[in-house]
């Protein structure tokens, strides 16, 4: 599954120009992939390892292995390398504490997200627009019916016993770096309040040396 990700995110960005690997005691291993500059100029880092496991409601006794999968994706016009472990650190969530990361949620490290930066957390946002959903059961080939055991797959990517164990898409969450106020107004006020404000502001989420919002 990895080389699958890692493959479909190639095909969005372009060669990798960096990884990074970290690792977490009790989690998945993380590669965070830098990208770019793209003829857009930017720069993009990705995770790889955050869909190996699917996220599950933590209410749930048991693991939904059909549970929603996903990877982040970091855009900036300047590389910060340093966003590496943060950004693993990030992707780690959903294993190490059980919760899942959707669209619309605030993930607050405490610290700042790369090397003296004044973000401390990341907004989530939409997946699709900017990398599309992996479908892994076309990335690994469809399963045989009645079939009892994994698929030989040539490009490395593990195989399905039978259909009602193919996984959910790999969905590509974009992330946006918050500041420590911006991160306590959108817990009172919500991420749609904060994109208005971030939009009648006319922030450039994607400079690594923008201002805060005055709030």
């Amino acid at each position: 599954m990895r080389a699958a990700v890692e493959r479909h995110l190639v095909a969005a960005f372009g060669p990798v120009g960096g990884r990074a690997g970290v690792t977490f005691l009790g989690a998945e291993p993380i590669d965070v992939l830098r990208f770019g500059p793209r003829p857009d100029g930017f720069f993009r880092y990705a995770t790889v390892g955050m869909s190996a496991e699917p996220m599950s409601d933590p209410g749930a006794a048991v693991r939904d292995p059909g549970g929603p999968r996903a990877e982040l994706v970091l855009s900036l016009r300047v590389p910060r390398d340093s966003v590496a472990r943060q950004l693993a650190l990030l992707a780690a969530i959903p294993s190490i504490e059980g919760v899942p990361v959707v669209a619309g949620a605030g993930l607050d490290l405490g610290e700042p997200l790369w090397d003296e930066a004044p973000f401390h957390g990341v907004l989530v946002g939409e997946p699709g627009g900017l990398v599309p959903d992996l479908r892994l059961a076309d990335a690994v080939g469809s399963p045989t019916p009645g079939q009892t055991s994994p698929v030989d797959d040539p490009t490395g990517a593990p195989g399905f016993a039978n259909p009602t164990e193919i996984p959910a898409p790999v969905r590509f969450l974009p992330v946006f770096p918050m500041t420590p106020n911006e991160s306590a107004y959108k817990r009172v006020h919500g991420a749609a309040a904060l994109r208005e404000r971030w939009i009648a502001a006319e922030m450039d989420l994607r400079d690594p040396l923008r201002r805060g919002l005055r709030i």
